[in-house]
């Protein structure tokens, strides 16, 4: 018994280190190709990173969801979600205060909560994300993908900074591209079976380990980039990188998985999609209050975290 969760345990942490080095590799060899045909730099970080840094939670959840596990699939996004900003921001705020753009408070955290306001009720509605309403979700995906393109051409004349290269020529930098999603969807292969062989070795449901252990994991390549966004002084990043990530995890995320199959939404997740908009709102305020994260809020999201963590362990 002890035996086998050690190598399930195995499983999930080399899952993990396959995500994060992947979604490395593909955020480095996408941004340089992006570059390399003229991709405005803000265009870069608002697409490019954001969804590269959601590609293991993309990847694990579209799995999940194929190979039948539907907590996971739910659980992982909401579960990122609620930790991108409770524990990334928090932890963010903690190293350098963070200035928040104002485009960024007046549309892009709204629409994020907003999104997450339109999840709650389809969920609710038949237990169910249908094809029809992943489509739905795409639809809202393109149309906020061609509005951040044209509100990045609009003439910000962003300081050009030093660009990763991988080799000399398009090859190499299609060659890193590819093996960072192969390491992606390898790694989440493994991800979702070692999390589903703990949770039922241990006797935790899918839906617990989704919102903490798979959350975390998925959750990686975010916190990577916005703390050291942090430490190099470009805070603008990291809650650029955040919102995005959030808005990505639902409107791309969900929709394609429910495009591909129905997603069960069980009820036990509308206290915790619940959880994730009060954490979009919280984020909000703050923002709106000063423009900026400094300490203090860095501190009450990681309480808020705290409060959550304790809740789903001790009273659900």
């Amino acid at each position: 018994m002890i035996q086998m969760i050690l190598i399930n345990l195995g499983i999930l942490v080399a899952g993990f280190v396959l995500l994060i080095k992947g979604a490395d590799f593909f955020v480095k060899g996408a941004s340089t190709i992006a570059h390399k045909f003229g991709v405005p730099q803000i265009v870069i970080g608002l697409t490019v990173v954001a969804m590269g840094t959601s590609a293991p939670e993309a990847a694990v959840s579209i799995s999940a969801a194929i190979s039948g596990n539907a907590d996971i699939t739910i659980g992982n996004i909401v579960g990122s979600n609620i930790m991108n900003i409770f524990v990334i921001l928090g932890l963010t705020a903690l190293v350098a205060p963070i200035l928040v753009d104002r485009d960024a408070v007046k549309i892009d955290m709204p629409f994020m909560i907003a999104i997450s306001l339109i999840l709650l009720p389809l969920g609710m509605t038949g237990n169910t994300i249908d094809r029809i309403e992943g489509l739905v979700f795409l639809g809202l995906f393109t149309g906020y993908m061609v509005y951040l393109f044209r509100r990045a051409i609009k003439g910000t004349n962003e300081e050009e900074e030093s660009r990763p290269t991988y080799g000399q020529g398009n090859l190499w930098m299609i060659l890193w591209t590819l093996l960072g999603l192969g390491m992606i969807v390898a790694g989440s292969k493994m991800t979702v079976y070692g999390a589903s062989e703990i949770a039922e070795g241990l006797g935790v449901s899918q839906r617990m380990i989704a919102l903490t252990i798979v959350a975390f994991g998925t959750s990686l390549p975010e916190l990577v980039t916005s703390l050291t966004a942090a430490r190099r002084g470009n805070t603008g990043l990291a809650i650029g990188n955040i919102v995005g990530s959030n808005i990505f995890n639902i409107l791309f995320v969900v929709g394609l998985t429910a495009a591909i199959t129905p997603i069960v939404f069980r009820p036990a997740f509308v206290i915790d999609t619940g959880i994730a908009i009060f954490a979009g709102i919280v984020l909000w305020l703050f923002s709106l209050k000063s423009g900026r994260l400094g300490r203090i809020s860095g501190v009450v999201m990681l309480v808020c975290y705290a409060a959550y963590f304790a809740f789903i362990l001790f009273l659900k």
